[in-house]
């Protein structure tokens, strides 16, 4: 097992180990409430260990607690991993990020913007833009998810069997295809929706690598980075380390096992944008990789100025999600957040209301997971859980809220 016990002091590294324990105090009581049935938070600085915290059951009917080496399904915090990945594709000369997916994608030559009429027969007109690799890497695509029903574009990939997850048996490029078939919401580039754009950009990845995503990440990221954990599912024998899957009803945290089967066994699709599973320890060491600028224990995945650029805002006129999103869910809050290439970027500190620095990137998977790297303060911090949707409460930012003012140097 893997161990996350910190090896110095909170106070060599800045923090008060006092305030640092009201994130104990915090989850804790949602676990008492039974709002979570179990969580995991760590936070590092200068690639330490400063607190690590755990609480409640990963699988409360079992009467299982949270471990150090439970599994989590990390959901979309899968994206950064994919978007890596791409990256270190680009770094080869693979392609350059202004290319269009159409020069390997034929459903993406000549794409069609929604422009009315039902999902069954929409019309549409010719795109202004190709979809570029860069709108795919930070969801200004016009791609949308199945799930949202917020559009009749969604309601066209849910006719197609797309909604929380894909047909029975579909491969990744059976649905790239259905997916880029379909009308976009926007011309791309011209506005910014949560989208199944990360798991195009996966298929590009195998294209690109000659290797099933599943291979890549293996033999490229997460066996050189010992992410020993992490995969598209947990083998058998450790399926008694992951953690059960919970809804709210009535206020409570409900097990939901049918949705979160596919973390235990191998599927039709491996997908890019919120397949893998993971634990605390191995993606602490993919983000003190971000942190340390592409590179981790002598292992280099990325240049430093890669990381660089995947953490500015590209967002239209460095405007934040508030004013470019299109009725969009998403993973973190808007107001002072832009968007990159694989991650949201802090833009504005006092428009967002944190204590964080500007230029921490961050992003969060489904079932209320999250994690953030502030490259200011050196920090990095991640938050496991169960839950579906992220959206139940506001964990992520009262996380955020502990952090900051337990950091007093």
């Amino acid at each position: 097992m893997s161990s996350l016990r910190p090896h110095v002091d909170p106070e060599e590294l800045g923090f008060d180990s006092h305030r640092l324990s009201r994130i104990d105090d915090f989850f804790n009581d949602f676990v008492d409430q039974r709002k979570l049935s179990g969580w995991l938070a760590t936070v590092s600085r200068g690639g330490q260990l400063a607190y690590v915290g755990k609480g409640g059951h990963a699988d409360r009917e079992l009467d299982r607690p949270v471990q150090d080496d439970t599994i989590w399904r990390i959901y979309s915090m899968t994206k950064p991993i994919t978007t890596i990945a791409a990256m270190m594709l680009h770094e080869e000369g693979k392609f350059d990020l202004n290319d269009s997916a159409g020069k390997w994608i034929e459903a993406l030559r000549e794409p069609r913007v929604y422009t009315g009429g039902a999902p069954a027969n929409p019309t549409t007109v010719a795109a202004t833009e190709p979809v570029r690799i860069w709108h795919l890497m930070s969801h200004m695509a016009g791609l949308t998810y199945g799930f949202t029903y917020g559009h009749n574009v969604d309601a066209i990939y849910r006719l197609k069997g797309y909604e929380f997850g894909w047909p029975k048996d579909a491969t990744l490029e059976q649905a790239v295809n259905d997916w880029c078939t379909s009308p976009l919401l926007f011309n791309p580039g011209e506005a910014w929706n949560y989208s199944v754009a990360t798991d195009v950009l996966g298929y590009l990845v195998e294209l690109w690598s000659g290797m099933s995503l599943g291979q890549f990440f293996q033999e490229r990221i997460l066996g050189p980075l010992k992410m020993y954990d992490t995969s598209f599912f947990a083998p058998e024998e450790k399926h008694e380390r992951v953690a059960q899957l919970y809804v709210p009803v009535n206020g409570e945290a409900f097990p939901y096992p049918k949705m979160g089967q596919g973390a235990y066994r191998e599927g039709s699709l491996e997908s890019g944008g919120g397949g893998l599973v993971s634990t605390a320890h191995d993606y602490n060491r993919f983000l003190t990789m971000l942190l340390n600028g592409g590179e981790l224990d002598g292992v280099r995945l990325v240049s430093p100025r890669t990381i660089s650029l995947m953490t500015e805002n590209f967002l239209p006129g460095n405007q934040d999600l508030t004013a470019v999103a299109r009725d969009s869910f998403s993973e973190t809050e808007m107001s002072g957040m832009g968007f990159g290439l694989g991650f949201a970027v802090l833009m504005d500190r006092a428009r967002n209301a944190t204590g964080a620095a500007e230029g921490l990137f961050t992003w969060g998977g489904a079932a209320s997971t999250t994690f953030w790297v502030d490259p200011v303060e050196d920090l990095t911090v991640t938050f496991f859980t169960q839950l579906l949707p992220s959206s139940t409460y506001p964990v992520r930012r009262h996380l955020q809220q502990v952090v900051y003012q337990a950091l007093i140097d």
